[in-house]
């Protein structure tokens, strides 16, 4: 039998198919749009109803406005990448093997949510003292925080909180306070990390036994006819360590390291030894609610000062002190890492991590990571 075809070409038989939406020779027709939905910090949803030309055989297409950030699948589709805070709209698309339809009408605004700000201090391992008499003190560990004092560490402004996306890992290093003669070591949350205090050095006859730079310096090594400079801190993290002094007649002493909050004093060019320069003052903070003082420099060798004769304070990122006798100095006192914010959400602190949370206060929580390396996150 014959089949019937009009002036286009077309039969009964396409006309047919094409009614049944089974069989198309056209591009879809555009969706109609649906509502659109925030459903977190970067992602929403966007429904619609697919035409009837176009309903089998499409994939459909969201499109933000703006960026232009898209996602695929059935209604709702789900957007992601999407920026915190911000408004969009979506248009929706459907695409078949002849092509794309026209875009559909714009959907209702939508403003994501606010992404959650970290408020942070991030202390440094210090550094450790030099060894042996009259010898030099460590650098405070690097200071870095966005609040409870009026700046960071070396005098730097405070930073900007952290915005973070929940249900994300964010890496926590607390660094180590450096044995007698090291470095102490580096303090991370994230992308921030503060660098460990300088060491302190010994006292010599070389030309070569300036402080060692770090978060905060170490102090130049006192000895010699040389006045050895302390180490340099780092910009925004903390300050240089103190000149050691000349020997005049078995003198020369060490100079102390340098602090979050100030320099290292210099080491004098007395005869009995008893010299060392005073360490550069910590940075007090008031982050966990209650006012502690972090990065203190260690002092160089003083005999008459027994007091110092302590290793750097756990979890404060002291520098070392030169001991009062010829035996030995100290080591430089671990970091701390601490995170504030909004008791809305709750963090999960990972495997390798050693920590605590306090109880909500003013609608905030405070969490106090003190040893370990590992992974936080937010839900």
């Amino acid at each position: 039998m014959a089949v019937k075809r009009f002036s286009d070409g077309s039969s009964i038989k396409n006309t047919f198919k094409l009614s049944r939406g089974a069989t198309s020779a056209a591009k879809p027709d555009a969706p109609t749009i649906g509502a659109a939905t925030s459903t977190g910090i970067t992602t929403a949803t966007v429904a619609y109803t697919a035409a009837t030309l176009g309903a089998i055989g499409s994939t459909f297409t969201a499109t933000s406005n703006p960026s232009s950030i898209t996602g695929t699948g059935a209604s709702p589709i789900t957007v992601s990448g999407l920026s915190d805070a911000t408004s969009y709209t979506f248009t929706v698309k459907a695409t078949n093997a002849n092509g794309d339809s026209a875009a559909s009408a714009a959907s209702n605004s939508i403003t994501t949510d606010t992404a959650p700000a970290i408020n942070y201090l991030v202390v440094a391992g210090g550094g450790g003292s030099g060894s042996g008499a009259r010898v030099s003190g460590g650098g405070a560990g690097g200071l870095r925080t966005t609040y409870g004092s009026a700046t960071s560490g070396g005098g730097g402004v405070l930073e900007t909180a952290a915005s973070i996306a929940l249900s994300t890992n964010y890496t926590v290093t607390v660094g180590a306070g450096g044995a007698v003669n090291n470095n102490g070591n580096n303090s991370v949350f994230d992308s921030i990390t503060s660098t460990g205090g300088g060491q302190g050095k010994n006292y010599s006859n070389t030309i070569n036994d300036n402080g060692v730079s770090g978060g905060s310096g170490g102090g130049g090594a006192g000895g010699g006819v040389y006045n050895f400079t302390g180490g340099a801190g780092t910009a925004n993290q903390g300050y240089a360590g103190g000149t050691g002094g000349v020997d005049t007649s078995n003198g020369g002493n060490g100079g102390g390291g340098g602090g979050a909050g100030a320099v290292g004093s210099n080491g004098s060019d007395d005869t009995n030894g008893d010299g060392g320069g005073a360490g550069g003052a910590g940075l007090a903070n008031t982050i966990t609610g209650t006012s502690v003082t972090y990065a203190t420099g260690g002092e160089g060798t003083r005999s008459t000062n027994a007091a110092q004769n302590v290793a750097g304070t756990a979890n404060r990122g002291n520098g070392g002190n030169g001991a009062t006798t010829s035996v030995s100095g100290y080591a430089g006192g671990s970091g701390v890492v601490i995170l504030r914010y909004a008791d809305t959400i709750t963090i999960t602190i990972g495997a390798g991590l050693t920590g605590s949370t306090s109880a909500a206060s003013g609608g905030f929580k405070v969490t106090t990571i003190t040893a370990g390396t590992g992974n936080v996150s937010w839900a």
